[in-house]
């Protein structure tokens, strides 16, 4: 992301809380950078942290700390009985956000709505290559483009989207962060003004924060939006304190520098706890941290190899040694809380010997790879460094070499989609929508590759499965589909399944109303904070 972003004036660096005393301010030691504020672009959640749930909203919305979707830009909908067509009827009145860059002249209207796909379906769209190399991940990968023949204008608050399958997820989908709803009145000043990058540096949405200014890896600022059409926040500024460094997250926040941390060292929860002037919020993640391995690169492409290295890996203790035991080991690419989860799965066992014979059998002597590890904690990663070392002894002992490499957040996930990548990259997920399809289909589908599909791994069976998955309604049967694509992926062995994390979530007991969430959002919207 470029650096031109405005910076914050000096003495909005000094993140104080006693500045501005007639007015709430909440600050968040953020975990790491957002990589833009366009959240069609990304999907890592400290980018729709820091973009998607404050300065936008979407059609719909999942309510607070649930997977349930309700009303949000679309006040009502309804479903075609062949499950094709979605028509929403926008909510009136709802106005896009005034800030010293823009002030616009009408509210919120279907040719948002149309704006804020189109740009991500169509490839002769002016706006879909405006950041170079855009991906549009989440829309590429879940299939959009081919599964949206057509977004309808029927008038000013009702748009129809006509689908060329019925789609089960699909509602939920669009309560996912890249179906955030931008203005086109913006998009079409900065088009004039030949100023398109502006969209993905300065936001400006419908959303219950508008945008202030951000100085690169340091501070985000955000005031509370006055013409929210959900109401003004009780909070008057929201400060994001970028904060790469969990200890020093949390020597900020015993300090009252900071008022909520994410993703504490798994060692310093118990002092958290103690600590009676913080409240800590935990819940079992719906997430899964694995390894990838490049399937379309040798010897990766052969699934006894990628079996192998998975047995050579003690999960157990990295889950000991990076969260404490707050954490269990994953079998499976869902989490075990997840609907569909098959517990049937037999893992693939911690056996180095056996695992030194499969390579050997396989032809696979003196391999050295690359082990990538993430630079920033995650809720699925406490550690990623600590876990990485873990795996390269355990790797050291059936003759296998592994450098760890790394980059910076950003680049590392930007490099890590790339189809020719070396090696193995540690990553992680936690579920957007709910939906089994989340995980199975965004992270694993042949439509993902080259994007959130980080294997590269393309199975015509375990497609075709997602596939009929999304076409009916039925609980049940999408269960038994899911359930039999689970035993594909651990046959074929994609991914080593690293584990499934319980997340904390620290903060001052001055703050009052956060919900955590299941999806792993932090949001603001709602929150107070006693002055």
């Amino acid at each position: 992301m470029k650096t031109t972003m405005k910076l914050l004036a000096a003495t909005a660096l000094a993140v104080t809380l006693g500045s501005a005393a007639s007015a709430k301010t909440l600050v968040y030691c953020s975990e790491g950078s957002p990589e833009g504020f366009d959240p069609g672009l990304y999907t890592t959640g400290t980018t729709f942290d820091a973009a998607s749930r404050t300065a936008y909203n979407r059609l719909v919305e999942f309510k607070h700390g649930s997977t349930e979707v309700e009303p949000g830009l679309a006040e009502s909908w309804k479903v075609s009985d062949d499950g094709t067509e979605y028509t929403f009827k926008l909510r009136p009145g709802v106005k896009f956000q005034t800030t010293e860059y823009f002030t616009p002249s009408r509210e919120l209207n279907a040719d948002d709505v149309i704006f804020s796909f189109e740009r991500q379906l169509k490839k002769d769209n002016e706006w879909n290559q405006y950041v170079a190399g855009a991906s549009w991940e989440y829309s590429d990968g879940m299939g959009f483009p081919d599964l949206i023949k057509s977004i309808e204008k029927v008038d000013d608050l009702t748009v129809k989207f006509v689908l060329s399958r019925p789609e089960a997820p699909f509602l939920a989908d669009l309560a996912m962060d890249f179906a955030s709803i931008l203005s086109k009145e913006y998009a079409d000043k900065l088009a004039a003004d030949g100023n398109k990058d502006q969209l993905n540096q300065e936001p400006l949405g419908t959303g219950p924060f508008q945008f202030v200014a951000y100085q690169t890896d340091a501070v985000i600022r955000f005031q509370a939006n006055p013409d929210y059409w959900g109401g003004k926040q009780p909070i008057d500024d929201l400060v994001f304190a970028i904060t790469s460094d969990a200890s020093v997250r949390m020597q900020k926040l015993q300090a009252g520098e900071c008022h909520i941390m994410p993703y504490p060292n798994a060692a310093d929860v118990a002092t958290l706890k103690s600590d009676p002037n913080l409240t800590v919020l935990q819940q079992n993640g719906l997430n899964v941290a694995y390894l990838a391995y490049n399937v379309t690169q040798p010897p990766f492409d052969k699934p006894e190899v990628r079996k192998a290295l998975n047995m050579a890996v003690n999960k157990q203790a990295i889950v000991d040694a990076v969260f404490q035991g707050a954490a269990s080991v994953a079998k499976n690419p869902i989490p075990p809380t997840m609907w569909s989860y098959n517990d049937d799965v037999k893992d693939d066992p911690y056996d180095p010997e056996a695992a030194k014979k499969m390579l050997a059998d396989a032809g696979v002597k003196d391999l050295s790879m690359k082990l990538w590890a993430m630079p920033v904690s995650r809720p699925y990663m406490l550690n990623a460094r600590r876990a990485a070392e873990l795996m390269q002894a355990d790797l050291e002992k059936i003759g296998v070499k592994a450098e760890i490499v790394t980059y910076e957040w950003a680049e590392y996930i930007e490099r890590s989609k790339a189809k020719d990548r070396d090696g193995a990259v540690m990553l992680g997920w936690t579920g957007d929508n709910g939906d089994p399809d989340n995980f199975l289909d965004t992270l694993l589908g042949c439509d993902a590759v080259g994007g959130n599909n980080r294997a590269q791994w393309c199975d015509k069976d375990f497609d075709d499965l997602m596939t009929k998955a999304k076409e009916t309604s039925d609980q049940a049967e999408r269960t038994k589909l899911y359930k039999q694509a689970q035993v594909i992926f651990k046959e074929q062995a994609p991914w080593n399944t690293l584990d499934h994390s319980v997340v904390f979530m620290p903060m001052s007991k001055k703050v009052k109303n956060f919900v955590q969430d299941p999806l792993g959002y932090h949001r603001f919207d709602g929150v107070d904070i006693e002055e």
